[in-house]
């Protein structure tokens, strides 16, 4: 398997799983329905899980552009290869949000709000403030790149970089699952904690091309906040990671 379709792979499982989890505690008539925000947390946790025992071997598991663009700006993963990486990452999130849609076809269906609808697919702030939400979105995302560079193994030679496969696989999967836990449970209840542009923009694309009975809006005046605020986030972390080491 490729790198790049192990992140495709992988970021499929993760939105499949985790949008799947969303799905399952919001749409009428789930038997799942209302089983609360631990549920959501701890779902999103086992999905990052799966996916990286799955593209942890082939690609490092970034399965997220703000991991991807964090290591490269940390001098830990090539910029010649994220092109590739954050390609393969959001096809395979509009694929999982696909997946999604169709296992709970029916449910959509019979769920009269548009907001529950949405939020099956991306993210949204519980209080519209935008410049407190983007500012947790970066938060959010620098704790999950911040951990996570001190989670890899320094690289000396540079060299090897090219060779080298560094990210979230290479830590193993459990610490990574436990950290997006931590992170949803302590600072997820804002905005949904996308801390991954892939996983908001990819699945609310999907969310705009479906026929979904009364979707209503996409919410594109929000949908900037979940992809810049992981990327600046990202870029923060590398940088005081570099600072400080």
């Amino acid at each position: 398997m490729t790198p790049f379709i192990a992140e495709l792979i992988g970021t499929f499982v993760l939105i499949l799983l985790g949008d799947g989890v969303s799905a399952n505690t919001t749409l009428n008539k789930s038997y799942a329905q209302n089983s609360g925000w631990v549920v959501i947390a701890f779902g999103w946790g086992l999905a990052v899980f799966m996916a990286v025992i799955i593209a942890g071997p082939y690609s490092g598991a970034h399965i997220n552009p703000a991991v991807t663009l964090g290591l490269a700006f940390a001098g830990k993963f090539p910029w010649a290869e994220v092109p590739s990486y954050i390609l393969a990452q959001f096809i395979g999130a509009m694929l999982g949000a696909l997946v999604v849609w169709i296992n709970f076809s029916s449910h959509y269906k019979i769920t009269p709000g548009e907001a529950e609808k949405r939020g099956t697919f991306c993210t949204g702030p519980a209080i519209k403030n935008y410049p407190i939400n983007f500012f947790n979105e970066l938060t959010g995302t620098f704790v999950l790149i911040f951990v996570i560079l001190y989670f890899t193994e320094p690289v000396v030679d540079v060299e090897m970089l090219g060779e080298m496969r560094i990210g979230l696989g290479s830590i193993g999967a459990l610490p990574v699952s436990f950290l997006v836990v931590s992170i949803g449970m302590s600072l997820g209840g804002t905005t949904g904690y996308a801390i991954n542009p892939a996983r908001d923009l990819g699945p609310r694309i999907m969310y705009s091309l479906l026929p979904i009975p009364a979707k209503g809006s996409s919410d594109w005046s929000y949908s900037w906040i979940p992809v810049l605020g992981p990327i600046v986030g990202a870029a923060i972390a590398a940088g005081l990671f570099l600072m400080l080491n």
